[in-house]
């Protein structure tokens, strides 16, 4: 008798797909990160909709601007951070590539923790442009990368679900 495995249970599903994915949101994101950066000054501001502008903002932090006020070694750290899940996040996918709900998540977070490596490589922060505020608070701005990741992280979450939900 000759069984067949499917590569999504040898682990040997294509990668590239995943990868092809990840490598358009660093586009994008850089893209559009240049484009504000040709075009806007920092603090400069676009009033779109009642509740969202297009600025230009800069985070030397993480998260929130988390730990934005340090004296510049965060940029390396979060710099490391970001080349550390890449490299796990690259290694996940080999082995679950024909998970496609999981791989997507991956493929997210990856291209948006890339598209944040790049910035603080090469700007020394992170460029972001998108601010949403209601009442007169504002969420603090971010970009396509960070929407990637946040993407990803609810992938995430769902694809646990599932999984639990199957008992698997």
């Amino acid at each position: 008798m000759n069984a067949t495995i499917s590569p999504a249970k040898t682990g040997n599903a294509n990668i590239w797909p995943w990868l092809i994915l990840a490598l358009v949101i660093v586009c994008a994101d850089q893209l559009t990160k240049a484009l504000i950066l040709g075009n806007y000054r920092l603090g400069d501001q676009t009033v779109v909709t009642g509740f969202f502008n297009i600025v230009r903002a800069h985070n030397t932090g993480a998260a929130f601007s988390f730990l934005a006020d340090a004296a510049g070694w965060q940029r390396w750290l979060f710099t490391a951070i970001g080349v550390g899940a890449a490299t796990f996040i690259v290694w996940m996918l080999r082995r679950h590539a024909g998970q496609v709900l999981f791989s997507l998540a991956m493929a997210l977070i990856l291209g948006g923790a890339i598209g944040n490596v790049v910035d603080r490589t090469v700007h020394g922060y992170v460029v972001d442009f998108l601010d949403f505020h209601w009442s007169g608070r504002h969420f603090p701005a971010f970009n396509l990368a960070d929407s990637a990741i946040t993407l990803g992280a609810v992938f995430l979450i769902l694809d646990e679900l599932r999984r639990m939900r199957r008992g698997n």
